[in-house]
């Protein structure tokens, strides 16, 4: 008798520790000697050249399926959890992982599918059009026709999850011993819930309907349909949608700012007209979450990393521009204390709201400009490494678990937007964003839209 397809007990898909044991064994072997050299030059007081070590441990992890590509590419763009010459290498990676053979797809997709899964397709490209860190994407078209877009998860995918947070955890504990600014323990933890998250493509194709109907008025924003008969917790089946990736777009346009600034500010309130009105935020802008139309509109395609904040979480993101337009120091520190962080001095604030003013900056001037004005490789480098150095000295400061995705967004789509060299008054789409915010209004809209697409509130 065929299996059915979301079998828990499929042997390939079980966290077991079988399969955690192979991965430590891989991973363990790919960074534990990268990790010593840390810790060696800690304890023994010689000199890591970074920028070697850097290299060497993106070399490493780049050669990994898995969870641990993907945190490479979350620690990137966290603000002050890695010095620059690391954020700069593992930023180069990408979601261009080498891809699963067709012999493995095909089991792949029997065990999601059943036996006769090829006769659901009128045509299915076993070659897959894009390979990622915890899946890949095959091209195929539907019974009736429609071309379709196939989310395939790599085997084993839950016991690499548990296996590469475990050894994140130690890689955490050694980082902290060599620098002590960051505490990273919240960190860890929204990473690892999310990351388990990422596995349930059931839950994603939930996040892609709630997209759908938050952005349904964004003409210029668009999400593809997921198609439930077609999909599993593994295989995540959905309308596919024509675009071209974002650097090939910029080279095609190198002279039209237009074009590009109509790219940014399409990019701009796709990721934040979900978070002003619902409170929702895409924790996942890098370079591979999205493509671009002829027309400079935008193709919005992964919603593993979908992050809910409470409403008084958005009112905080507001007051602490407010805090930083007027000089306001009260409003800064209860803006923080909304975001969750406790026991901040005087001091302590003055480094955090360094970063903020970098951050709120572009949107304070009311005039067009770019995000960032001087040529930075890396968009905010040069304030995190000075932050950074701050706050080393002033001590370990813990980021809230709900930090670490919103402020990831922001600096990759600043990061996008130096790409795109748009020219936008990013005060006034701001602006339209916030004016006349209602927190209870954006609790009912949050309540009721989670619910109508049976995801839950979080507590």
């Amino acid at each position: 008798m065929a299996r059915k397809p979301d079998d828990n007990s499929n042997e390939t898909e079980r966290n077991s520790m079988a399969g955690r044991v192979r991965r430590y064994a891989r991973v363990g072997g790919a960074v534990g000697g990268l990790a010593a050299r840390v810790a060696g030059a800690r304890y023994l007081g010689t000199t890591l050249d970074r920028g070697k070590h850097a290299a060497d441990l993106t070399a490493a992890l780049g050669g990994l399926k898995g969870p641990l590509m993907k945190v490479a590419q979350i620690m990137s763009t966290i603000p002050d959890m890695l010095p620059r010459e690391y954020s700069a290498a593992l930023a180069q990676l990408q979601a261009d992982a080498p891809a699963m053979g067709r012999h493995f797809v095909r089991r792949r997709m029997a065990s999601e599918l059943g036996p006769d899964w090829a006769a659901r397709f009128r045509s299915f490209e076993e070659e897959a059009a894009a390979a990622a860190s915890l899946g890949q994407v095959h091209r195929a078209i539907s019974l009736d026709g429609r071309d379709l877009a196939c989310k395939l998860q790599y085997p084993d995918m839950q016991s690499a999850v548990e296996a590469d947070l475990r050894q994140l955890r130690l890689i955490f504990s050694i980082y902290e011993r060599y620098d002590r600014a960051i505490s990273t323990k919240e960190i860890h933890a929204e990473i690892a819930a999310r990351l388990r998250e990422e596995l349930d493509y059931a839950r994603e194709a939930k996040h892609m309907a709630l997209y759908r109907h938050m952005l349904a008025d964004e003409t210029e924003v668009h999400v593809p349909e997921p198609l439930p008969a077609l999909s599993t917790k593994r295989l995540l089946t959905m309308r596919w949608l024509e675009g071209e990736r974002l650097l090939p777009f910029v080279a095609a346009h190198p002279y039209d700012i237009e074009m590009r600034n109509r790219v940014a500010k399409n990019m701009f309130r796709a990721w934040y007209v979900p978070f002003y009105f619902y409170g929702i935020i895409h924790g996942d802008p890098h370079l591979g979450n999205y493509t671009i139309r002829p027309d400079g509109s935008v193709n919005l395609l992964d919603f593993g990393c979908i992050r809910v904040f409470p409403p008084g979480f958005v009112r905080g993101v507001i007051d602490l521009y407010r805090a930083i337009e007027r000089g306001d120091e009260a409003l800064a520190v209860s803006a923080y204390e909304r975001w969750g962080f406790r026991n901040l001095n005087r001091e302590t604030i003055r480094v955090l709201n360094r970063w903020a003013a970098f951050l709120y900056g572009p949107l304070l001037e009311n005039r067009p400009r770019r995000i960032q004005e001087n040529e930075g490789e890396i968009y905010g480098a040069e304030v995190a490494a000075g932050v950074h150095e701050e706050l080393r000295r002033l001590g370990p400061v813990t980021p809230p678990r709900e930090f670490v995705l919103m402020d990831r967004a922001a600096i990759g789509l600043g990061s996008v937007f130096m790409h795109l060299k748009a020219e936008i008054n990013w005060y006034e789409v701001f602006q339209e964003l916030i004016g006349g915010f209602d927190e209870a209004a954006l609790e009912q809209r949050q309540t009721q839209g989670l619910a109508d697409f049976g995801i839950d509130v979080p507590k």
